[in-house]
């Protein structure tokens, strides 16, 4: 047993029967008897101030401790209404003027001391102090914690101003949708997941390792021009519960979220709906497979005429991504695959994806992509106007379709 576990039993033993001034004479004459560094040792097992043991060795020093006298359990030392009366009792509308100080109302309040500043324990102290009193932050933490106030971080529930049609275009997807499953025809919700710096860098989340060898990455998250990114496109089927993943490295076009729905259809698609004749897409409203780049539908067009499918397309309302359904059926698996694992190339980005399972059974596979898509390609009205493009009656700029073209 070390002297410090030796401490903590004598000490577990005695304090249910000393008083305060016994317990202080008791803890200096420990901190004495072992001398250099008694006092630390003392107050570590006992939990007791080194001021406090420093006061019994002084008693002890100068002969002013009792130490004849019984020790007599919880025996009172100072008459009632001892002690120093607390700062709200000299200052009575201290909790008043506090509250004023972090109230929401001031942050609004061009009077206000801390209009823009932190609110912090130590700004509030000194917003507090006058030259007739002084104020300190454990002061100004315990009269919050009185006043039932807590350290809080913002909370995310405003969305902002709504489409008027955002619950009605939702509805017109949930139907579409249960209508092409009922046919048997393939629906998938499509999305490019958050880009990611290939190579030794610190990422989220925390694994299991032999305690005191954390995984070492690099200070700063330069990006690795050698490496570059990783651009993670996903297809999700709703139906079979898989995905597939298409890593790139080069840019997040149009082109290159047409050409990851195609390796899906030839890879996944064409296998699990060998009879289709009808592909229905959910997409976001913007990025890569928004509604408004020509190039998404340029090459969508291109996708239809050459697997001969009508390619449905239904995005959701602006400011709705969360609702996709590949965003919380599959991406939020593959960020917990690959918590704590620094993504330090890309054939580890594409393995762990690879390798993300859950207990309903989801399947993803992922490749990488080595072509390059270029950004900036202009799409002609003469181009557009050559679209096999069937608009729907509602909001036909965001549920649309496109038809085979037929050989010129």
């Amino acid at each position: 047993m070390t002297d410090l576990e030796a401490l903590q039993a004598k000490f577990n033993c005695l304090s249910d029967l000393l008083d305060e001034q016994a317990r202080r004479i008791w803890a200096a004459t420990e901190a004495r008897a072992i001398g250099w560094g008694g006092v630390s040792l003392v107050a570590q097992a006992t939990g007791l101030s080194r001021v406090t043991i420093h006061a019994g060795l002084k008693e002890l020093a100068d002969g002013r401790a009792e130490t004849t006298r019984p020790l007599l359990r919880n025996r009172q030392l100072r008459r009632a209404g001892g002690g120093r009366k607390p700062l709200t009792h000299h200052h009575p509308g201290l909790a008043a003027e506090l509250e004023r100080l972090v109230a929401p109302t001031t942050c609004g309040d061009p009077m206000s001391p801390l209009r823009w500043t932190c609110k912090s324990t130590s700004q509030l102290a000194e917003a507090l102090s006058t030259k007739a009193r002084s104020i300190s932050p454990r002061t100004v933490a315990s009269l919050l914690q009185g006043m039932e106030y807590s350290l809080q971080g913002n909370y995310k529930t405003k969305e902002g101003a709504s489409h008027p049609d955002r619950d009605s275009q939702f509805q017109y997807i949930s139907r579409r949708t249960r209508l092409f499953q009922a046919r048997g025809q393939p629906v998938i919700s499509v999305d490019t997941k958050k880009k990611e710096l290939v190579g030794s860098f610190k990422n989220g989340g925390r694994e299991w390792r032999p305690k005191g060898t954390p995984e070492r990455v690099n200070t700063h998250d330069f990006k690795n021009k050698k490496l570059g990114k990783a651009i993670p496109y996903g297809v999700y089927d709703l139906a079979a519960n898989a995905g597939w993943v298409n890593v790139g490295r080069d840019h997040d076009t149009p082109a290159f979220a047409v050409a990851s729905i195609r390796e899906w259809w030839q890879r996944m698609g064409r296998r699990a709906y060998p009879k289709a004749t009808q592909l229905l897409v959910t997409a976001d409203c913007g990025g890569s497979n928004g509604y408004r780049p020509r190039l998404w539908k340029t090459e969508l067009q291109r996708l239809a005429t050459e697997t001969g499918l009508e390619i449905s397309v239904c995005h959701f309302p602006p400011g709705t991504s969360k609702w996709n359904k590949i965003e919380h059926r599959m991406f939020c698996h593959i960020t917990e695959n690959w918590r704590a694992r620094p993504l330090v190339s890309h054939e580890v980005v594409v393995n762990l994806i690879g390798d993300t399972t859950t207990k309903t059974g989801l399947r993803i596979r992922a490749k990488l992509d080595q072509r390059s898509y270029p950004k900036g390609i202009k799409i002609t009205n003469q181009e557009m106007a050559r679209l096999c493009l069937k608009q729907a009656s509602f909001h036909g700029e965001w549920n649309y379709t496109f038809l085979p073209a037929r050989p010129s």
